[in-house]
């Protein structure tokens, strides 16, 4: 926002489509990070923010919640790495839920492979907050951070 891109709009359509369709849809979370102006940066040190520990802590626990779904003979298993062929059995969802991803499936045209992406990450946000359900909310916060934009 800061510089405008020089590139011609079919050097930028160009470049697009090479960093599209099958490539994107192996990737679980994208965003975009705008530059911070100094005075921003500076502003940042009185902000009340959780701490390090805290969120190590939530990680592990939802590690822990992952390892109890898999089992024994699973060691090591978590959500990301889980085969699109088990998302199902492994992250059932409500009808609600399920509404909302077919929605979202129809109008931003995501392939088997982007809804299992979906809900694997949808399913380790329900994992952070401790939740035993996959919840509407979880389902669109993964859209969003896997670059999807939705009004599921």
């Amino acid at each position: 926002p800061q510089r405008e891109c020089l590139c011609t709009p079919g050097q930028a359509a160009r470049y697009r489509g090479r960093v599209s369709g099958p490539l994107l849809d192996r990737i679980d979370l994208r965003g975009e990070a705008a530059p911070v102006s100094f005075a921003e940066w500076a502003g940042t040190a009185g902000r009340e923010e959780e701490r390090s520990a805290a969120v190590r802590e939530r990680v592990l626990a939802a590690r822990r919640r992952q390892a109890r779904r898999y089992g024994p003979g699973r060691p090591g298993m978590t959500n990301a790495g889980m085969p699109s062929a088990e998302t199902r059995r492994h992250c059932p969802v409500s009808a609600e839920v399920a509404g909302a991803l077919e929605a979202a499936a129809r109008r931003l045209a995501l392939s088997a492979r982007g809804l299992d992406r979906a809900l694997r990450v949808a399913r380790t946000l329900a994992d952070l907050e401790g939740s035993d359900e996959v919840e509407r909310r979880h389902a669109v916060e993964a859209l969003v951070l896997g670059g999807k934009e939705t009004e599921a």
